[in-house]
């Protein structure tokens, strides 16, 4: 049996990722090995201010003591069984989820990612209208499997994924005209995030999304929400749906997973009683989705988020940020709501500015936009730790 020992330093850690593991992403110089709250320490012992977490995963914080507690509990009693049978946990976590939820998203559908719950969202549509063809937008990205990869109209991402799966088309994010164009009685859906995070933080007035629900009702097409990464208290609420800033608009469909499980794997779509009557027994199904342990990690992720009144944080540091970075020079505006921000800079240095931060271990997101620096924080950020990111960053444009 072939044997390792325990890398320790970043050189040894990084030399054996590059050599056994496929190379996907541009990895940071960095190897994280522990992580609390808004912080993360790396296998040399350095201390990093996370304001990216993992790709908005760890909105709880790392290791969030009452998460961490119900995967270890959950671990001791069954890591996993099937949806073939019924489960207290997952009817506790479904129950907790829907109860979150604005009317009429009424049933869960519990998979393992955001791009599995694009697929199948798009999936309930055409099942529910009978149609095949779906309504993505310029700026949109919903995954790297088939299906949403080819419902993705971002830079590079749709041709990665070529040949692409047929009937998808593309409006102008924002442009009601442009939707109307193409929603002809061929179309079972419209699908969309809210907010186009990796487009730069793009977002839409209210009234674009309530001429996007009266239009679907009109058409007969169903309305997806693609909230990845704006669900469970990003923006502030719970959700997009439902909020002052979609209009009221509540979706047929809303998709869910990166916050979900606070790092544990999992994903979720919640839909109305009238899309879920048209899915019967074998309709939709996963291996994994539903497992124990990635219920025991939503029920108290969504727990933490309320005990702790991350949802108010959210909006109290987003009013505080915006106030803060306006004072910095080559800041143009703030993008985004909640915990989910974009810093636009008056010319493309973003990547330059997230590489200076990260030298003052900082980490930050980049985005598709050369002058949009994301922000995709824990919702457990304190306003000290916010304080720290801004004067790094009045320090470092002041430098540039």
């Amino acid at each position: 049996m072939m044997t390792t020992k325990v890398a320790t330093t970043f050189d040894e850690i990084a030399a054996r990722e590059e050599r056994f593991q496929l190379a996907t992403y541009k990895k940071m110089p960095i190897a994280a090995a522990r992580g609390a709250g808004a912080w993360v320490v790396t296998s040399e012992g350095a201390r990093y201010l996370d304001l990216y977490g993992g790709h908005a995963v760890c909105a709880t914080g790392h290791c969030h003591p009452r998460v961490v507690e119900a995967i270890r509990r959950q671990a001791g009693e069954m890591l996993f069984y099937s949806n073939l049978v019924y489960s207290e946990v997952r009817a506790r976590a479904a129950e907790r989820l829907v109860g979150c939820a604005p009317a009429p998203l009424a049933k869960a559908f519990f998979c393992n990612s955001g791009t599995e719950a694009n697929e199948n969202a798009m999936r309930m549509a055409r099942m529910r209208t009978g149609r095949e063809r779906v309504i993505t937008f310029t700026g949109s990205f919903h995954g790297r499997t088939a299906d949403a990869i080819s419902a993705t109209f971002l830079g590079k991402y749709r041709d990665i994924g070529r040949p692409n799966v047929p009937g998808h088309l593309c409006a102008e994010f924002g442009s009601i005209e442009s939707v109307a164009a193409l929603a002809d009685e061929t179309v079972a859906a419209v699908m969309l995030e809210p907010i186009q995070s990796m487009a730069g933080v793009r977002e839409a007035a209210p009234e674009f999304f309530a001429a996007l629900r009266k239009l679907c009702d009109e058409r007969g097409m169903l309305l997806v929400f693609d909230e990845v990464q704006t669900g469970v208290g990003r923006t502030g609420e719970w959700f997009f749906a439902g909020s002052v800033a979609a209009g009221g608009v509540v979706p047929d469909v809303v998709t869910l997973a990166k916050a979900l499980g606070s790092g544990v794997p999992v994903g979720a779509c919640l839909t109305s009683d009238a899309v879920a009557s048209s899915i019967k027994e074998n309709d939709l199904g996963t291996t994994f989705g539903g497992g124990m342990l990635a219920m025991a990690a939503v029920a108290a992720t969504l727990e933490a988020v309320e005990a702790d009144g991350m949802l108010e944080n959210a909006r109290l540091l987003e009013a505080y940020l915006r106030v803060r970075l306006k004072e910095l020079p080559r800041v143009a505006r703030v993008r985004g709501r909640g915990l989910l921000l974009g810093v636009e800079f008056k010319d493309e240095i973003a990547a330059k500015v997230h590489k200076a931060l990260l030298d003052e271990r900082i980490i930050t997101g980049t985005s598709s936009d050369a002058r949009v620096l994301r922000l995709l924080p824990p919702l457990c950020l304190l306003r000290e730790e916010a304080d720290l990111f801004v004067g790094a960053l009045k320090d470092v444009l002041e430098g540039s």
